[in-house]
């Protein structure tokens, strides 16, 4: 059984490589942030309203972990989630925990890309967006998202391509 959790900041390709995992190795794909973004669209706030509005109404990230850690039991799949790494290593569950970074600069720039915008204008979104995260994750869960110490497999995505990193994480894989 082969269960993969790719964590990581906004822009670092943790989208882009799941779905290439997904081709290549078969395995269902589940993108949490997804859900994430439906109920700030349900709510009609958002992400960075969102976020915070969740730092007083943990019921939403409780939801979103009990999804996941159903999805992370059944195994054989890719779980995308900024606490999906955390969620499996907590909970004992056996899996290929991948974690990915790059530069604010790079990150920032990718988003543009894919949403347009202003670059600075994302850059600040981007912080605040983080920052309300680590909050949460700290108050809620007693997790330092700074603490990497839990993956498996930590990637600069920076310098690399979506392939590229792909390949690394088969390596580990097996």
């Amino acid at each position: 059984m082969t269960t993969i959790t790719i964590s990581g900041l906004p822009g670092t390709g943790k989208t882009t490589v799941a779905k290439l995992l997904e081709q290549r190795l078969g395995l269902r794909y589940v993108y949490s942030g997804e859900i994430f973004r439906r109920l700030a669209e349900q709510h009609q706030m958002s992400l960075e309203e969102f976020g915070k509005y969740c730092e007083s109404h943990r019921n939403i990230d409780e939801e979103l972990d009990r999804h996941q850690l159903g999805i992370l039991k059944e195994g054989n799949v890719i779980l995308e989630g900024r606490l999906s790494g955390w969620l499996a290593f907590q909970n004992h569950i056996p899996a290929v925990k991948v974690l990915l970074h790059a530069d604010i600069q790079i990150r920032a720039s990718r988003i543009v890309k894919r949403e347009q915008g202003d670059i600075e204008k994302r850059k600040k979104e981007i912080l605040k967006r983080e920052k309300s995260e680590a909050t949460r994750y700290k108050k809620y869960y007693g997790i330092d998202v700074s603490d990497t110490s839990i993956y498996d497999v930590i990637i600069d995505a920076g310098d690399k391509t979506p392939e590229q990193i792909m390949e690394i994480i088969l390596r580990y894989v097996g």
